[in-house]
């Protein structure tokens, strides 16, 4: 039978509409090789790496009725011509020319009616470099067996051979009545279903009852945390179908500097490298708001929901997993060094006390909702979002080693995070090859001066730089 969606990755299809799209996406630039590279090389680079991710070749076929959820069938006319497409600026192009055009591409909605991914290369960049621009949906890739096309592109050797491989033969379609039949049989055998529930007695039923409970009161306990203090702030608007993208390069060993200068003595080991991240973050949001001639006071804060990976907790089979944290950033804070101590200590509170909420918590939720009900949920979570958090904050260390892609050199890569209802910001970094390197994604019109905000990036981690060192008092 095939590989039914997870409710997880089910509940993105449902919250996705035409202004909120829930594709993730990336711009990486390379280095052109002394070859060159074009069009034909990564069409023949991305047929041969489809081997490996056949979920690539898939698309999703809904149950009739939606009496489940829906399952990825091999799409018999696959074309790898429509999903990799080609595009240039007028040579030679600007950064702020490629950031312009991924502004555009970015958000129109993928074909549900083909496999969930595209792949644009982008030709004519300044100093004879190129880009490559992957858009992939969350419902795609659940960071297990299915990763981001540009992660499977890519190369930690400048010579890789492409391996040879077997020609491609989808499998036949399965017809309504077998889908039907596989969602019968499914249910059958999932536990806590009504069948095997008659035929074990309650049990099951009990079981089920007290992991719903669980995972509601945590679900409860968190929303009530987050819930308290969230203040309001123009990074909660309505959001249109137009974006504006801005991509800010910075260099790790800035960070290193300043989490090794700010936190000596007594303050050893209290801040790492994502705390200087967001401390960074929390000077250019204050900035930002100065510029806007917004007041800006002691308390005034931007809560930030940042996903932090969690080792190996119980139950987890080995793997590491993502815990949201919900983090108020200090921006009235007029000391650099103490916007970085405070959010600190946040972080550190949040993550000894156990107030993460796990991925594996939300999808065991939904788990128990029929398709229809799940729908219903995805899209009241979705509007709840704006008074859990002003935005999101995704930082993803990467290798501090080149890669290369058909003989490319990478010499950035910039992510690029879906909008939710309300939510005109994301924010998603990457750290890579020595850099530390920013994709701010908005509402084009609720975020006219997004420049702003990405120069108040680099200046706020210049701040930072030359903060003088906080010392404590004596007790």
């Amino acid at each position: 039978m095939p590989e039914r969606l997870s409710s997880l990755d089910a509940s993105f299809l449902a919250l996705e509409d035409a202004v909120t799209p829930m594709h993730v996406g990336s711009v990486m630039v390379f280095n052109a090789p002394a070859g060159g590279f074009d069009y034909a090389a990564m069409v023949g680079l991305i047929e041969q790496r489809l081997a490996f991710v056949p979920r690539y070749r898939r698309r999703v076929r809904t149950v009739p009725g939606g009496i489940a959820n829906p399952v990825w069938v091999d799409d018999e006319h696959f074309d790898v011509s429509y999903h990799v497409r080609r595009s240039a600026l007028p040579r030679p192009g600007t950064d702020a020319q490629l950031e312009e055009l991924v502004a555009r591409i970015m958000p129109r909605p993928l074909d549900r009616h083909r496999p969930l991914w595209e792949v644009y290369l982008v030709e004519g960049l300044e100093h004879h470099r190129f880009a490559i621009l992957t858009k992939t949906h969350h419902a795609l890739v659940d960071g297990n067996d299915t990763v981001d096309l540009g992660h499977v592109i890519l190369d930690s050797a400048q010579d890789a051979q492409l391996a040879r491989t077997t020609k491609w033969r989808p499998r036949h379609e399965p017809t309504g009545t077998e889908l039907l039949v596989g969602a019968i049989a499914d249910a059958v055998r999932g536990p806590g279903q009504i069948l095997e529930t008659i035929r074990g007695g309650i049990s099951d039923l009990r079981a089920a009852a007290d992991k719903v409970s669980t995972v509601a009161s945590e679900v409860f306990s968190t929303v009530m945390r987050a819930s308290r203090a969230a203040p309001e702030s123009p990074l909660n608007a309505k959001v249109g179908r137009a974006r504006r993208y801005v991509m800010i390069g910075t260099d790790l060993e800035d960070y290193r500097k300043i989490r090794a200068r700010l936190t000596k003595g007594a303050f050893a080991d209290e801040v790492n490298v994502n705390d200087v991240v967001l401390a960074t973050i929390t000077g250019a949001f204050r900035s930002w708001l100065l510029t806007r001639g917004m007041p800006v006071h002691g308390s005034t804060r931007i809560r930030a929901m940042v996903p932090v990976r969690v080792h190996e907790q119980p139950g987890s089979e080995g793997r590491d997993e993502l815990a949201a944290y919900f983090v108020d950033l200090p921006v009235g804070e007029p000391r650099a060094a103490m916007r970085l101590h405070q959010i600190a200590f946040a972080m550190r509170q949040q993550m000894e006390g156990g107030h993460a909420m796990g991925a594996d918590t939300i999808s065991g939720l939904g788990g128990f909702a029929p398709p229809t009900m799940h729908a219903m949920g995805a899209r009241l979570a979705g509007a709840f979002a704006r008074r859990l958090y002003n935005v999101a904050i995704t930082n993803v260390p990467g290798p501090q080693r080149p890669l290369y892609a058909a003989g490319a050199t990478m010499v950035s890569t910039y992510p690029v995070m879906p909008l939710s209802p309300g939510q005109a910001l994301s924010i998603g970094l990457t750290s890579y090859d020595g850099g530390v390197y920013y994709g701010l994604y908005a509402d084009r019109d609720a975020f006219p001066d997004l420049d702003v905000l990405g120069h108040g990036i680099v200046d706020a981690l210049h701040e930072l730089l030359d903060a003088p060192r906080l010392r404590r008092r004596a007790t």
